[in-house]
């Protein structure tokens, strides 16, 4: 349920974003099915709010690939397959490429890291990722998708650009609906994801972009198989 400001207002614009942040969140944790639909109204009961930031809402889920709206049914939770989770893998590959590109001719981002301002953001940045590294060994999905999005948005925000961790969020998210959306009921999933957060950050920190392009390619591999995987189950 979303919640209220201390004086008991809230403005739309914040219920807007509870109300995405919620649904988002029902659907990476699985509740909400692939192909599950569902009206503006009915979600306006379920919360107890006004259609209003609901419609905006669920506008904002289908602009991110989530939801899919139809004039006459309402919404419905995107399906993806393993092709698009190919396609996206593709997509974030040339994404990281430019921000690779861009460390390898010094054309950004000459970072002064004894500065106290980037020396937290690094850290952050590694703290984020030995709290994905948690997740990924313990197999704790919902956790592991909470950390390893804020990991890459701020990773690729030092290192990259604004705009490319705006576009790389957006991919990561949907690779997560798609990963969650092909797992068998109930998934072991101890061991089997990747956890290579860490040594990324130090890759990246020491310009080493070698070894961050090796890390990376094992990385897709690993997601490609495990995939691939899940969906024959």
């Amino acid at each position: 349920m979303p919640g209220s400001t201390g004086s008991g207002a809230v403005t739309r614009s914040t219920l807007r974003q509870q109300i995405a942040d919620a649904l988002r969140d029902e659907v990476l944790g699985g509740r909400l099915k692939p192909g599950q639909e569902f009206t503006v109204k009915e979600i306006a009961e379920q919360y107890g709010v006004s259609a209003t930031p609901v419609r905006e809402a669920l506008v904002d889920l289908s602009a991110q690939g989530l939801l899919e709206a139809d004039q006459h049914r309402g919404f419905r939770v995107h399906e993806y397959s393993v092709q698009d989770f190919r396609g996206m893998i593709e997509a974030r590959s040339l994404i990281i490429e430019g921000m690779f590109l861009a460390l390898d001719e010094g054309r950004r981002h000459h970072h002064d890291y004894a500065d106290p301002r980037t020396a937290a953001a690094i850290a952050g940045v590694r703290r984020r990722g030995e709290e994905a590294q948690r997740a990924a060994s313990a197999g704790d999905l919902t956790v592991l998708i909470g950390y390893d999005l804020r990991f890459w948005r701020e990773l690729s925000a030092l290192f990259g650009n604004p705009y490319l961790a705006d576009f790389l969020h957006r991919l990561r998210l949907q690779s997560w609906v798609c990963t969650v959306q092909h797992l068998p009921r109930p998934a072991d999933l101890r061991g089997l994801l990747w956890s290579g957060h860490t040594e990324l950050v130090d890759a990246l920190y020491d310009r080493d972009t070698a070894t961050a392009r090796v890390i990376l390619a094992a990385y897709n591999d690993d997601s490609m198989t495990l995939i691939e995987r899940l969906a024959a189950q």
